[in-house]
């Protein structure tokens, strides 16, 4: 700590010192340059830390330095009015922007910003209020008492100032909460939804991020400049830009401002070859995108894993420790009441009938299980009943209410939690994180404190992190509390799932395979981990193929045969059925519960449904 302190302060000594040895050509560089990394925070904070392909980050820029071009040589407002109704003019678009990532992702985004963005160069272009292909001068500058901001070397403060207090915010941002939230949907949206992330705001937080930033730059531009025009906004500086976050590193604010300051020196430097060195910024993009994906922020890293593996270190080994249970609570009714109704349900896609009038009840504090062969329904039925997928017919009611539609956030704010069949780990958050973002059920309504009242938003962060280390204790997993869960065995990752899962402190519980992959230690310590979790009042349902961990685990079970139920009750009832015997149990599950297949010798060459 006391090393980051004294870090941090010798940057700033050394960033208020810088004017004093630089010449005035010198001084309007690092002034562009500082502008530059403002937009390429906000862009590396759409794009690298929340995961929204943003090309509009230019529209931006535009925005905010027209607005108050014009507002103040058109409309003859003062500078500092103009450039607060230029910011909040920049989040209205950042706002409009966003409006497509709630229905498309990936490079289809991609493509409609840059479209938007190809727009507004359109009519900045050819408008008669933006001065056409003239663009606008005689911007008038900010005033400060005393402090005569016509010189840049004076400006070059206000601009330090700004930009300082931006990237403190954005490191905020990055590291808290929302941040986490942020860095959970560009991992995994579906997951991220499914631990009560409430996705669509999160897009859209991340495109009103990037708007702020772009409308404070385009706000120190017009001041600096004095003058706006189309080139400076062209879809060319657009890639320039994105060219500097990539390779700075775009999960990486610090590297997104170390891009921009570099690339913006190089190119005065070579600005006499700029033909050149156009084509040398696309060669080195796309050597970073091959053999340097995280960008300069990345490489230490990089090197330091080749270094470790050519020493041959190991790092400290962890060990896993036991699951410490939950205190069993007692229920005032006994239980019995029916937490979750399946009424009906059909699920149709295209052709293909996935579920087929599925109905089910289950109680509040039972330990259900779902059976059945490979593609017989089963996954598509948690996922409708956890919002992932919206039922063609019937309903789904859970603790009363109808929650047919409701998206996953929602469903899991009000105590659904669920594990998937193959592992959904957000890969570029630790172990904590991954639990953290579980914990935290605060709505992303409430980001005004953010910019209002930080003090708040650092002591839920306090707590958040008290509570989970209690999770990770709780589950043995507190030596792997900062690792990579992805780099983890597979037995710890199902535990970690389980974990997050739990720590949302749900009303019920979807495990979906939760035994896949485990020897036969892990599931007996699995068996031990649900119990554990039901006997706290938490409802569980399960989809399982091990009969062995169903028989001893399950108080009722619903086979599901081709998307239709075809048996349902005791587990010994169930195993005893000869439709269910037919579709689904081999003469290996019966064995592993005890039973012997009747009429096999009746029934020679009975085909086995595969059970893994």
């Amino acid at each position: 700590m006391k090393t980051r302190i004294g870090t941090t302060g010798a940057l700033v000594a050394a960033a208020w010192a810088l004017p004093y040895g630089l010449g005035s050509y010198t001084i309007h560089v690092v002034d562009i340059a500082l502008i530059y990394a403002l937009l390429a925070i906000g862009m590396g904070l759409a794009m690298g830390i929340s995961g929204q392909v943003n090309l509009a980050q230019v529209a931006f820029f535009g925005v905010g330095a027209y607005t108050v071009a014009i507002l103040t040589t058109g409309y003859g407002h003062g500078f500092w009015t103009a450039a607060l109704l230029a910011v909040l003019a920049s989040v209205v678009t950042g706002l409009f922007v966003g409006v497509p990532a709630l229905r498309m992702q990936s490079h289809y985004l991609g493509i409609v910003t840059l479209g938007l963005a190809l727009g507004f160069i359109n009519w900045i272009t050819n408008a008669e209020v933006t001065g056409g292909a003239d663009g606008i001068s005689g911007v008038p500058g900010p005033t400060l008492p005393g402090i005569d901001l016509s010189s840049e070397y004076l400006y070059y403060y206000l601009e330090a100032v700004v930009f300082g207090l931006a990237l403190v915010f954005g490191l905020f941002v990055v590291r808290t909460s929302l941040g986490r939230r942020l860095r959970a949907m560009r991992d995994d949206s579906l997951a991220a939804g499914a631990m009560g992330a409430e996705i669509p705001l999160l897009r859209m937080t991340a495109f009103l991020l990037a708007s702020l930033y772009g409308g404070l730059a385009g706000v120190l531009y017009a001041g600096l400049i004095r003058y706006v025009a189309p080139e400076t906004f062209s879809i060319g500086n657009m890639f320039i830009l994105l060219a500097m976050v990539i390779i700075g590193g775009r999960r990486s604010l610090v590297g997104c401002v170390v891009g921009a300051v570099g690339l913006t020196l190089v190119r005065e430097w070579l600005s006499d070859f700029s033909t050149y060195a156009q084509l040398g910024y696309g060669v080195v993009v796309v050597l970073m995108v091959v053999f340097a994906p995280t960008g300069l922020a990345g490489v230490p890293d990089r090197l330091r894993g080749v270094y470790e593996r050519r020493r041959g270190r190991q790092s400290v080994r962890a060990e896993l420790r036991p699951f410490t249970p939950y205190p069993p609570v007692e229920r005032a009714d006994g239980g019995g009441d029916v937490l979750l109704t399946v009424e009906g349900v059909t699920q149709q896609f295209r052709g293909l009938r996935a579920l087929d009038e599925v109905s089910l009840t289950v109680d509040a504090g039972e330990i259900r299980g779902i059976v059945g062969p490979n593609g017989s329904g089963k996954t598509t039925l948690f996922n409708v009943i956890s919002g992932f997928y919206r039922a063609t017919a019937g309903t789904v009611r859970f603790a009363g209410a109808d929650t047919t539609t409701a998206r996953p956030y929602a469903l899991s704010l009000a105590g659904v939690s669920r594990t998937f069949q193959n592992l959904r780990l957000f890969g570029q958050l630790t172990v904590r994180e991954n639990v953290l973002v579980a914990l935290d059920r605060s709505r992303t309504w409430t980001i005004w404190q953010y910019v209002l009242w930080q003090p708040g938003v650092w002591a839920h962060e306090r707590r958040l992190r008290a509570r989970a280390d209690e999770v990770l204790e709780r589950f043995g997993l507190s030596d792997f509390a900062g690792a990579d869960p992805t780099s983890l065995p597979y037995g710890i990752q199902r535990r970690i799932e389980i974990a997050r899962a739990m720590a949302a402190e749900p009303r019920l519980l979807l495990l979906d395979e939760p035994a896949a992959g485990l020897n036969g230690e892990e599931v007996r310590q699995l068996i031990g981990v649900v119990r554990s979790i039901r006997d706290s009042g938490t409802t569980v349902i399960l989809i399982e193929h091990n009969m062995g961990l169903v028989m001893n685990l399950c108080e009722k079970v619903t086979v599901l045969s081709s998307g239709s139920v075809i048996a349902e009750g005791t587990p010994q009832e169930v195993v005893a059925a000869p439709e269910v015997i037919e579709a689904y149990l081999g003469e290996s599950d019966l064995a592993e519960i005890g039973m012997d297949a009747p009429g096999t010798a009746d029934r020679p060459g009975r085909p086995q449904e595969a059970t893994s």
